[in-house]
């Protein structure tokens, strides 16, 4: 058996990469924003907080939030004929 190569995070040099002025501290305002239930969001990975972060493969796709689970919301989308539904914590996501 050959061992897997790499993980969730191989290849995202690029997608991870933060423009100059993001760079630092997370913003508090950013981690303690809230959504409401039906409201459009887009997925944008804070990539200093790995917590609640959903796979990358999926970076840059907008969804609807379904419901809230402790910290983190319920972030419900399409992909291909399937919907999905995502643990999401508020940093990694953008109102639309």
């Amino acid at each position: 058996m050959v061992k897997r190569t790499g993980g969730a995070r191989r290849k995202t040099r690029h997608k991870l990469k933060k423009h100059i002025r993001e760079r630092g501290k997370i913003s508090i305002q950013k981690y303690f924003q809230s959504f409401n239930i039906g409201e459009r969001v887009c997925l944008k990975a804070e990539s200093a907080y790995q917590r609640g972060m959903y796979p990358l493969r999926y970076h840059g796709k907008q969804g609807i939030v379904e419901g809230k689970q402790g910290k983190c919301y319920l972030i419900k989308f399409k992909d291909g004929g399937k919907y999905k539904i995502f643990i999401v914590h508020p940093l990694h996501l953008e109102k639309r």
